[in-house]
């Protein structure tokens, strides 16, 4: 089984930044394209930014110049730098991961979410 463990959230002002992470851990053949959602209260979940295995991201319109997503490849773990946030960006992210396990099947899996919340 695979579990997903985000980290970095919390509180930050307008203009501020934050950095979540999240790794993966279990067994599993590989991991392909990892992303991050948002859902803010009321509203309904959002994607945020992608990474494929080869490193190309995209980005929502919303947060490009703001946001850059990476990926450690060792560690089984991606990241969401966030700078110039704003309260608009309020919101729990979720982590997502295609995860490739042995014998070719693609299953994609999620993180239990972490709270970003941003005052004005």
């Amino acid at each position: 089984q695979v579990q997903l463990v985000e980290s970095g959230g919390g509180l930050a002002q307008a203009g501020g930044s934050l950095r979540l992470s999240c790794a993966a851990s279990g067994s599993a053949f590989g991991i392909g394209t990892m992303a991050w959602y948002r859902q803010a209260p009321g509203k309904q979940r959002e994607w945020v930014s992608s990474i494929t295995g080869g490193d190309t991201t995209t980005y929502v319109d919303s947060v490009k110049g703001r946001f850059t997503i990476s990926r450690d490849n060792t560690k089984n773990t991606v990241y969401l730098q966030m700078n110039s946030l704003q309260p608009e960006d309020t919101a729990v992210y979720y982590c997502n991961a295609d995860i490739v396990h042995y014998g070719g099947r693609h299953v994609a899996y999620w993180g239990q979410g972490t709270q970003v919340t941003v005052s004005s």
